[in-house]
């Protein structure tokens, strides 16, 4: 088959509807943009995230419930041309999708934006995955430009919608406005026209969804930014194709986006466009460095500052006090009971903090269900206490965060307290690209081996002057070990 932008799109006799409005704005903004508009440190950063979204997809891509949703979809879909991550299978280009995603998001080790919830990789990169097997010869500035205009449009509609205000709802709020990322992502790897764009956001509107509740014990959760892949994939396709969308989805008074969506809690449609081209998210994605829910990493960090050389048993603690604003405490605290699954125990505050102050770590030994299941682990679970606290942020803050309080008091009556508004990643403190390098080669040594993994280091970063992505492409399929087996 031909290049994708080479193969052009549907032709369309004018440009969007309305060219000024937010979402005729961003689908200008989406098809004009070149790699050369965007600064260098963001393109390098870009390929940084990229590079932290394949390590997440190769731990992933083998575990338990993993395997499960492989051996699912695989049964519906059958065969196709497009690789599965570490599998050396291929299935169908949105089949592939929603695996891939799945694994990117598989052990809750993949990036997030903290104002705006959402896991940029896992929207993103499987969708371009799919887009590039469908067609010879892309080449990675290509690939690289597309990934940065999905990372830029999944946080705005995300700021539009307020969306940590959709995760106290009980949204999946990734998962809602995860589809625009990656609509815009196959949108530019496609050449789509403004026109073109304007549909293929709107198709990808009308896809989205995601509830919360899929995080006390279903496998769902893991698969929800995939299917969202899958969805930004089918509408980008379908928009080049000349299959129409919504037009001025973002504006529309009844049954668009934010008016649906938002409905309640004053969606902003200005985000959308705000300082496009001059401030630039992909700068604010924050890579994790615990196996939890970004929400939770503050708390985490909390944890490990107060266990900090000393060797804490759970018959040294009398009790847990943690205060948390309302997007965490909804999404991240329930009282969990045994057993608890692994996805239950990666989203609970209270499990997350007591393997911290255990263990000293929360990575991928800490959700073995020998460890989920300890009794150190319950002791301290149950005399944890968790309050909403909506007090108001510091000033000094350049951006809002999770305002986070712990309070441990010791058997012997001593009290220790820390406070985080972000966790180490965050937007004030983010990971260096050399914290994100050793990140991506303490996981992936896991799973494959250290040449292999190297080389997908190697090209990943090295994006802007690969005239073909096939050679790492065939790496990422490569089967890989499973991390917990």
């Amino acid at each position: 088959m031909s290049s994708p932008t080479a193969a052009g799109t549907a032709a369309v006799p004018h440009g969007p509807t309305d060219p000024d409005g937010p979402t005729g704005h961003l689908a200008g903004w989406l098809a004009t943009t070149a790699l050369d508009d965007i600064p260098a440190r963001v393109r390098e950063r870009a390929a940084h995230l990229v590079l932290d979204g394949l390590g997440c997809a190769l731990i992933g891509a083998q575990l338990p419930w993993s395997r499960t949703a492989v051996e699912g979809v695989l049964a519906m879909e059958g065969a196709g041309s497009t690789p599965v991550i570490g599998w050396g299978r291929t299935t169908s280009g949105p089949a592939a999708a929603v695996l891939n995603g799945t694994f990117i998001q598989g052990f809750e080790l993949d990036d997030y934006y903290p104002r705006a919830p959402l896991h940029s990789a896992s929207l993103v990169l499987p969708a371009l995955l799919s887009t590039a097997a469908a067609h010879d010869g892309v080449r990675g500035a290509d690939f690289l430009r597309a990934t940065v205009l999905g990372f830029e449009t999944g946080p705005r509609v995300g700021l539009a919608l307020h969306g940590s205000q959709m995760l106290s709802r009980g949204w999946h709020s990734g998962s809602v406005f995860g589809t625009h990322a990656a609509a815009a992502a196959c949108g530019a790897l496609r050449g789509l026209d403004a026109a073109a764009f304007e549909d293929a956001l709107g198709l990808a509107a009308t896809q989205s969804a995601g509830l919360m509740a899929a995080q006390y014990e279903a496998m769902s959760k893991r698969m929800h930014h995939g299917l969202a892949a899958r969805n930004g994939f089918y509408a980008a396709g379908l928009a080049q194709a000349g299959y129409t969308g919504i037009k001025r989805v973002f504006e529309r008074p009844y049954g668009g986006f934010l008016s649906t969506f938002g409905e309640g809690h004053d969606p902003d449609a200005s985000q959308i466009t705000k300082d496009l081209g001059e401030k630039w998210h992909t700068e604010g994605i924050t890579v994790k460095i615990h196996a939890a829910m970004g929400g939770l990493h503050p708390a985490i960090d909390a944890a490990l500052a107060l266990s900090a050389g000393r060797k804490l048993a759970a018959d040294d603690i009398a009790s847990i006090r943690i205060q948390v604003p309302d997007a965490i405490y909804h999404h991240g605290w329930w009282q969990p009971e045994r057993p608890l699954t692994t996805i239950g125990a990666q989203m609970n505050i209270g499990y997350a903090v007591a393997v911290a102050l255990l263990d000293h770590q929360v990575r991928p030994a800490q959700f073995h269900d020998e460890r989920i299941d300890a009794d150190d682990v319950w002791q301290l679970i149950e005399r944890t206490e968790v309050l909403l606290d909506n007090a108001p942020q510091d000033p000094t803050w350049t951006e809002p965060g999770y305002n986070t309080r712990v309070t441990l008091t010791l058997r012997d009556g001593e009290q220790l307290t820390r406070a985080l508004n972000q966790p180490h990643g965050g937007p004030d403190d983010p990971l260096t690209n050399a914290e994100i390098r050793d990140k991506y080669r303490t996981l992936t040594a896991l799973v494959i081996d250290t040449a292999r993994a190297a080389e997908i280091e190697r090209l990943v970063l090295d994006l802007e002057n690969q005239d073909r992505l096939d050679d790492l492409i065939d790496l990422l399929a490569a089967p890989v070990r499973g991390a917990l087996d």
